[in-house]
């Protein structure tokens, strides 16, 4: 996924309203972001971050700049727009990165789905086939510093009804088709993901249920810049 044009630093003042970032610019202004993101983002909203946006030309947008990527503990690079998630994932099964997923013939997004009438992000098929594969995907940029750092992500953020929901949806689907999730690892020092259950115990719980019962569990993480985000390369998932 490049930008084009690359995208432009600023440092962050603070994030508030959930949606809205102010940040200050290299000539000392400030600016009003749209921050993408519906999450805590523990960890990565911290005063005086480096943070990188980009610019819209849609001239309807009160807040023309997205805030995109901000620098973590110790340097790292994460990046907080949700909205990139599926398009990262979808880039990386057509470009043949995630090779658990290759071999199919079409994708569709958001297909309604399920006892709870969901959307699935993305839905695999093959022509002549019945068997369907189920791909929801989850972004994660927590890094775990209080623990000390050793490379570890944690998914979610904060308590998230949707998200297990979408993990019941998944054991579910699972019955007759394949259910896969993806966690979409927006940040540069992260190694290994696992369950947040200090802040979702029941987030992880319903995760290992659905390991259990058969739904797949893969990580990809992204090398992150001013110029591109690209996901290319599979990491462990564990459920300790």
């Amino acid at each position: 996924m490049k930008f084009d044009p690359p995208l432009q630093k600023a440092t962050l003042i603070r994030r508030y309203k959930r949606f809205l970032a102010d940040v200050e610019l290299s000539d000392g202004s400030e600016m009003t972001l749209h921050c993408p993101n519906t999450g805590s983002m523990k960890n990565c909203q911290v005063h005086g971050s480096d943070i990188w946006y980009s610019i819209s030309d849609n001239q309807k947008r009160k807040y023309p700049g997205t805030w995109e990527i901000v620098q973590v503990y110790d340097g790292f690079l994460a990046g907080i727009n949700t909205g990139r998630a599926n398009a990262l994932v979808r880039e990386a099964i057509e470009n043949g990165v995630i090779k658990s997923l290759q071999g199919y013939q079409s994708i569709k997004s958001e297909v309604p789905y399920g006892k709870e009438r969901s959307r699935i992000d993305f839905l695999l098929e093959m022509d002549g086939d019945d068997e369907k594969c189920y791909v929801e995907v989850k972004s994660v940029t927590l890094g775990d510093v209080e623990s000390g750092w050793t490379g570890l992500g944690l998914f979610p953020d904060s308590v998230t009804e949707r998200g297990r929901k979408h993990l019941r949806e998944l054991i579910d689907v699972n019955k007759h088709h394949r259910a896969v999730l993806i966690f979409c690892v927006q940040h540069t020092g992260i190694e290994k993901v696992q369950p947040a259950d200090s802040i979702d115990p029941e987030y992880g719980n319903t995760l290992r249920l659905a390991i259990a019962a058969g739904v797949e569990v893969y990580a990809y993480r992204a090398r992150i810049s001013d110029e591109e985000i690209i996901l290319y390369e599979e990491i462990p998932v564990e459920c300790p």
